[in-house]
């Protein structure tokens, strides 16, 4: 079985904080499933913070959950973009040498990713 790679935007990690049954559900296979891995870039983290405070303590004590630092190549990629919480996400979301397929991108508002050349998960109920 091929491993899954997810990245939680930070629509997703707000979602996630708030019941979304979705959400829950990666949360919940991540944690029981081996080859399942979830990743919170920490520029997205940081926007869902402040937009539902408490998301980032709540997403940082989950066994499940990566957070990923924002080091210099992320911080390079980051530096282009207008947004640094959707510029962490994507990329978050390209290919590495531990994820030769790169990851998908978990959200509430699939929108923000059109156009962009990232997989998405809708997690809109």
């Amino acid at each position: 079985m091929e491993a899954v790679h997810i990245v939680l935007d930070d629509t997703a990690m707000i979602a996630a904080g708030q019941g979304n049954v979705l959400a829950s559900r990666l949360i919940h296979r991540a944690h029981a499933e081996a080859g399942w891995f979830l990743y919170a870039p920490a520029c997205a983290l940081v926007e869902a913070d402040r937009a539902r405070p408490g998301t980032a303590e709540h997403l940082g004590a989950l066994p499940a959950v990566t957070v990923l630092d924002l080091d210099l190549p992320a911080a390079l990629a980051v530096a282009r973009e207008t947004s640094w919480a959707t510029a962490h996400t994507r990329y978050a979301a390209e290919p590495t040498a531990d994820r030769p397929n790169g990851a998908v991108v978990a959200t509430t508002v699939p929108d923000t990713w059109k156009g962009l050349s990232v997989r998405v998960i809708d997690l809109r109920p």
